[in-house]
């Protein structure tokens, strides 16, 4: 156990570091007061038995997890819409505090299942008293409806470890394709959505102003 602390020691650490900074991109928007395509962050480090299931599945040595496996500290940001998530990932690629590796768009390219989500993978340089560590994390970019979807998904998933029964494939792909067509009809109306939330925030700072 000892061992699998000091190795997970640093991913926990690009996990803290990384929602720091992921989440203060949604703080300077709304110090310009301007729509922030950050709706929330959230970041976890995969527990030691995910590890090992998931190297026993994809033939990972345990000598390589630090550089096979790519998702062991992985955070997500959540939009509330899909052009959001691509303005997210630009900013991501402007920044100059971690190297991207890889970007896989499940959002244009969804997989056979209807999962749907922006993938990007960085190297992530982590301080310790040894020196500097280069650390691989997963940072998904997704809507709040995609997020609802892949979460059932992924409990089913471990119920029927991947072997779905046809009728809740069938239902599954569906409801993907529900849950895309709710985030087609909020983009179509996100001109009137953010004035809405502009106003409201508008409104709720000068109460605040007239209550201190």
């Amino acid at each position: 156990m000892k061992h699998w602390e000091k190795f997970l020691a640093p991913y926990k650490q690009t996990v803290n570091e990384l929602k720091v900074k992921l989440k203060g991109m949604r703080g300077q928007f709304e110090l310009d007061s301007t729509h922030t395509p950050v709706e929330f962050v959230t970041g976890r480090v995969k527990p030691i038995a995910s590890i090992l299931d998931k190297a026993n599945q994809k033939g990972i040595p345990l000598d390589k997890l630090e550089t096979e496996m790519q998702d062991i500290a992985g955070l997500r940001i959540m939009c509330q819409f899909v052009e959001d998530i691509y303005r997210v990932v630009e900013l991501l690629r402007n920044r100059n505090d971690f190297e991207i590796v890889e970007e896989r768009d499940y959002i244009s390219h969804e997989k056979t299942s209807g999962y749907r989500s922006y993938h990007v993978v960085i190297r992530y340089p982590v301080q310790t008293i040894h020196g500097e560590k280069k650390i691989l994390a997963e940072i998904q970019i997704r809507t709040l409806a995609m997020n609802f979807w892949a979460t059932i998904e992924h409990s089913l998933n471990y119920k029927y470890k991947g072997a779905f029964p046809e009728d809740i494939r069938l239902r599954l792909q569906r409801a993907a394709e529900a849950a895309f067509r709710l985030d087609e009809e909020m983009s179509l109306i996100r001109g009137e959505i953010k004035e809405a939330q502009a106003f409201f925030t508008r409104k709720k700072e000068a109460a605040q102003e007239e209550n201190s």
